[in-house]
């Protein structure tokens, strides 16, 4: 038999140091959820005030009580944005901490605003509200980055650079173009976004705890008065899934993608030996030994990011992935994933947007980089077809040993004599040599969504238009 007059102390050194009062201190810091959910304070007050003018328009709750708790809740609002409510960890969530308020401030009434809804559902709601939300705050600020490649691409419509496949020179492209491509990439991310905002744009309240609800309530009312299309239709599945908050992620994770792409880029052509920009001192810091040292934090920030969005993804997915329906006590832990993510994309949008507005082209550097690594190999192969008749893998062949030739030589495609080309094939004339230099190449390239400058104007006037 154990030794009961022991039990406390050793209760108290099973259990640590921080959780002095045994198994129930555990059970509350377990529970508690308000350290990171009274986030949705406002999503909270707004659905309770739609509820409530609800019931009081069914006749469910008289119009006086409604009155009282819709002072109340505002109120409360009030307080909370100024800074002088105090969150309870002994209320558990934001809703009672909300609740708890209420009743201190009007009495009774306040027991009624929970009339026909279940804390199931007003989570749901709450949580639904602050996505669509954070969506739509995602949505301004891919346009603004959208905006800021589209001013580059205009800028540098013309520029020639090197483009690479295997990070191994290609062939010339302009840095408008390189630029959009982004703009690609941004554009269908933004759209993602939409389509989620689409996706989510349905009422849970009302559903109650799982069943839905006896009392006579108007769930297209609630609906239309917090701004979403119509009410959900399927009471269990309103509580039981988060999909709406995996999309969330899933489109973070995306977008974190390509910003981790571009960051990418942006860290390679800031280096010294490639010089193509240069970050301002706002996007840079310096070494605390190497004085000479300018460093592209900002960037590699944006592509460490990238790690945390795409872990709170994989969490979800992982939370969500065993759970039978109805709602189980694991999806307290969605939201810590999806706050987390939403300020990584925030943070990383803002920070990608300026430095594209602010980093300097050094448009020299990179004309120069353009010509490199016999970038023009494939002009002089399509020009082969074209004028000499070759078929295109003779072209391609005859090529190869003029690129060899140049190298032999240490010099340029362009800078080989012209006899040493006829010396490869008979055909080659002089003509050849428009076709050689980058300008030329970016020029030719007028095949819809390609290089030449015309074209890049043609694809920055059609996004500027749905921009």
């Amino acid at each position: 038999m154990a030794d009961d007059t022991t039990d406390t102390k050793s209760s108290n050194q099973m259990w640590g140091g921080r959780f002095a009062s045994g198994p129930d201190a555990i059970m509350e810091e377990i529970n508690a959820s308000i350290g990171f959910d009274k986030k949705l304070f406002a999503q909270d007050i707004r659905g309770s005030i739609a509820h409530a003018t609800m019931l009081a328009h069914q006749g469910i709750i008289s119009a006086e009580d409604k009155d009282k708790i819709v002072h109340g809740l505002n109120t409360i609002l009030s307080e909370i944005e100024s800074g002088n409510f105090e969150f309870s960890r002994q209320l558990e969530d934001i809703h009672m901490n909300v609740e708890a308020r209420l009743a201190t401030l009007i009495g009774p009434a306040a027991g009624r605003l929970h009339t026909a809804r279940s804390r199931n559902d007003q989570v749901a709601l709450d949580f639904r509200l602050w996505v669509k939300e954070e969506l739509q705050k995602t949505e301004q600020m891919l346009t603004g980055l959208i905006a800021a490649f589209l001013d580059r691409a205009e800028e540098h419509a013309e520029s020639v650079m090197p483009g690479f496949t295997h990070l191994q020179t290609a062939q010339p492209v302009t840095f408008g173009h390189h630029c959009m491509a982004y703009v690609e990439m941004f554009g269908r991310d933004r759209s993602r976004v939409r389509h989620a905002i689409e996706h989510l744009d349905e009422s849970p309240i009302g559903a109650a705890a799982l069943a839905g609800t006896g009392y006579p309530i108007d769930r297209h009312m609630t609906a239309k008065a917090l701004g979403f299309r119509e009410p959900t239709r399927n009471s269990i599945d309103t509580v039981s899934d988060r999909d709406f908050a995996i999309e969330f992620l899933s489109i973070a994770a995306i977008a974190g993608m390509h910003l981790s792409r571009l960051a990418e880029e942006i860290v390679i052509w800031s280096t010294p030996q490639f010089g193509f920009v240069r970050l301002s001192d706002a996007f840079s810091t310096g070494s605390s030994i190497m004085p000479q040292k300018k460093n592209p934090d900002a960037a590699e920030l944006v592509r460490a990011k990238t790690g945390r969005i795409n872990g709170s993804l994989v969490a979800l997915l992982t939370i969500m992935k065993g759970l039978p329906l109805a709602y189980s006590k694991d999806m307290q832990e969605d939201k810590e994933q999806v706050f987390d993510a939403a300020e990584s994309l925030e943070l990383a949008i803002a920070a990608m947007t300026g430095m594209v507005r602010d980093m300097t082209v050094n448009t020299a550097r990179m004309k120069a980089a353009a010509g490199s690594g016999y970038s023009t190999a494939t002009d002089l192969a399509d020009w082969l077809v074209r004028e000499a008749g070759l078929p295109f893998r003779d072209a391609h062949h005859v090529t190869g040993r003029a690129v060899a030739l140049a190298e032999s030589k240490g010099c340029d495609l362009a800078e080989l004599p012209l006899s040493g080309l006829q010396a490869i094939h008979p055909d080659i004339t002089d003509k050849v040599y428009d076709v050689l230099t980058v300008e030329a190449s970016v020029a030719s390239r007028k095949s819809f969504g390609g290089t030449a400058p015309s074209e890049v104007r043609n694809q920055i006037a059609f996004w500027r238009a749905r921009n």
